[in-house]
């Protein structure tokens, strides 16, 4: 049954209490006897939140570790590309993990904007560096739980193809994962994020830059821009909402953002089919903002938090 205010804006009431949310992600602790609250890998990834205590430091910390064992038994010993969405989770998650990566010695990548990174740009440095490679490859964590809610956070690992990790390696890094929570978490090594960030090991990477840069390798940019189309991108508060409006700049695109904000609570979102705030650009529920504007421009289109799922709106 839809809700009786789908489509509409999100009120007060419907807002997350991220303070609370951050602080329950390094207060609660996860019981390894509780199946609701062990590491479960979906689609590449983990999924969860601090306020059913299914998305801690806990797991984290854990999760980084068990990739980290995951990827020496592999044989991947190039760089990891560490990236996170807009989630009010992702930040303390991304500190949480660069504390365990470099506290083992692994080179990470960070962005060098400090900004958001959607995973198709995530997965573009992945192949862009072992491109030519036989060894040495690289891999990456993209922090992030898609389209989900709010109060949700994701944790997803790509190993060197660039893609979602295969089951095998899920189901390996989320046992895992699970034990050293259940032993009480004595295999984690950690060191302070101060100390992380000033690591030799830590360097950064322009995601948005080389990204935006390669498009005309795939895409014919010259044909949209002497087309004269107009174009209408929402980022809808996550993690492309910076590379709009780059690559218009960049490849002289006739493209408007028409949505740049970013607030953890996405309090600029209509609500989804079922009364929920979810940044799902196949539902016209939650796309209703830009639906609204279909006759603005030829094409128009959003995407979720980061940005691996697109929904197109036309005028008629």
């Amino acid at each position: 049954m839809t809700h009786e205010r789908a489509g509409l804006p999100a009120l007060d009431s419907d807002l997350v209490d991220v303070a609370k949310l951050i602080t329950l992600y390094y207060a609660d602790q996860p019981d390894p006897d509780n199946i609701d609250q062990r590491v479960s890998f979906g689609t590449s990834g983990h999924r969860g939140s601090s306020l059913k205590t299914s998305f801690n430091e806990f797991h984290i910390l854990a999760t980084t570790q068990a990739i980290v064992e995951y990827r020496r038994r592999q044989g991947t010993d190039g760089p990891l590309f560490l990236a996170k969405d807009t989630h009010g989770l992702s930040e303390p998650a991304w500190a949480s993990a660069l504390e365990v990566l470099a506290a083992n010695d692994v080179q990470v990548l960070i962005d060098s904007r400090d900004g958001y990174t959607p995973t198709p740009a995530l997965s573009h440095a992945i192949l862009a560096y072992n491109r030519g490679r036989s060894s040495g490859l690289a891999d990456g964590i993209v922090i992030t739980p898609s389209h989900n809610p709010p109060p949700d956070g994701g944790f997803k690992y790509n190993p060197p193809d660039g893609g979602p990790a295969s089951s095998e390696a899920t189901g390996w890094i989320q046992d895992r994962a699970n034990a050293i929570i259940a032993s009480g978490m004595t295999s984690v090594r950690r060191i302070p994020l101060a100390t992380a960030l000033a690591q030799d090991s830590t360097g950064t990477y322009d995601f948005l830059e080389e990204y935006a840069r390669d498009l005309p390798n795939v895409l014919d940019l010259d044909a949209v821009r002497d087309s004269g189309i107009t174009l209408g991108a929402d980022p809808m508060g996550g993690a492309a909402v910076a590379y709009y409006g780059h690559i218009a700049e960049m490849h002289g695109l006739d493209l408007t953002v028409v949505n740049p904000r970013v607030d953890p609570t996405w309090r600029f979102m209509t609500l989804d089919w079922d009364g929920k705030i979810r940044m799902d650009c196949s539902s016209p529920f939650a796309m209703a903002n830009l639906v609204g504007m279909k006759d603005d421009f030829r094409v128009a289109f959003g995407n979720d938090a980061d940005a691996d799922r697109h929904g197109i709106v036309t005028p008629g």
